[in-house]
C-alpha cells in the first residue's frame, strides 16, 4: 500500500509539473527613451496561477534573461525578485525589435525526465513590427509573426519552430486572461491562424517530449521534455 500510494505521489507531482509553465511578460510596444518594465513568472496562466517563487521548480528561479537589441549582440538583464515574479526593465535607444529570452534546463529531474523550460517576448519600437523567427535563439519556439497590439475578432497569425525547422502538425495551446484554453495543431510550414474573442494577454504554449537517455547532474534520465512560451496583447 505505501509503495502504490509512493507511485501515485510521484505521478501527481509529474502531471502538475507538466502543466507548469514560465512566461515573460513586457509591452509589445514601446518608445525609444521610455522604460520598458519585464515580469517573468512561473505556474499556470489560464488559471491566473502564478507560483510563490518559493515554490518553483527545481532551480528555475535562477534562470537567466537575455535581451537582444536591434543590431547589438545580447547581454544578460539582472532581474529582481518580487512575491510571485520576477522583475527587471530595459530603456530603448534605438528603433527596432527587441528581443527577450530565457532559456533553463532544470537541474533536478522530474522521476527520470530533464526539462527545460523556455519563453521568448518581442518589443516593438518603431514602425517595423515583422518578427524573423531565425532571430529567436531558443531551439524550441512559439511566437506570432507580428509584434503588434492585435484587435478583438481580427485574425492572428503564429508561428512554431523547432530546431531551426517548422514545427509541423503539433498543438499550440492558447490560454486566454479569461480562463479559457484551446488546442490549435499548426500546418505543414508550423502555422496557425485564429481570433481571439476577448481583450487582454494571450500565452501561447508548445512542448516537447522525447524518449531519449543520458545524464544529467550525475544522474542518469530516460526523457526529456521542452517547454516553450510567448504572449501578446490584445484589444478592443
Amino acid at each position: 500500500m505505501k509503495s502504490i500510494l509512493i507511485a501515485a505521489c510521484m505521478f501527481l507531482s509529474m502531471q502538475m509539473l507538466n502543466a507548469h509553465a514560465l512566461w515573460i511578460e513586457a509591452k509589445t510596444v514601446g518608445k525609444v527613451g521610455q522604460a520598458v518594465e519585464v515580469k517573468i513568472y512561473y505556474g499556470e496562466y489560464a488559471s491566473n496561477e502564478r507560483e510563490d517563487i518559493s515554490k518553483w521548480y527545481s532551480d528555475v528561479k535562477d534562470f537567466s534573461l537575455w535581451l537582444t537589441a536591434p543590431g547589438k549582440e545580447k547581454i544578460k538583464l539582472a532581474t529582481m525578485a518580487g512575491s510571485n515574479f520576477y522583475q527587471t526593465s530595459f530603456t530603448p535607444e534605438n528603433e527596432g525589435l527587441y528581443i527577450l529570452t530565457v532559456s533553463h534546463e532544470a537541474k533536478e529531474l522530474g522521476g527520470t525526465t530533464k526539462y527545460t523550460f523556455s519563453s521568448v517576448a518581442t518589443v516593438n519600437v518603431g514602425k517595423t513590427s515583422v518578427v524573423d523567427q531565425s532571430s529567436l535563439p531558443n531551439s524550441l519556439k512559439v511566437a506570432v509573426n507580428e509584434a503588434k497590439i492585435y484587435k478583438v475578432n481580427a485574425p492572428v497569425n503564429l508561428k512554431a519552430v523547432i530546431d531551426g525547422k517548422p514545427w509541423a502538425n503539433k498543438n499550440v495551446s492558447v490560454f486566454t486572461p479569461e480562463g479559457w484554453s484551446k488546442e490549435f495543431k499548426t500546418d505543414e510550414n508550423g502555422n496557425i491562424a485564429f481570433k481571439p474573442i476577448w481583450p487582454g494577454r494571450y500565452v501561447l504554449e508548445v512542448s516537447n517530449y522525447e524518449k531519449t537517455s543520458g545524464e544529467h547532474n550525475g544522474k542518469k534520465y530516460e526523457a526529456v521534455w521542452q517547454g516553450a512560451t510567448s504572449s501578446f496583447e490584445v484589444t478592443e
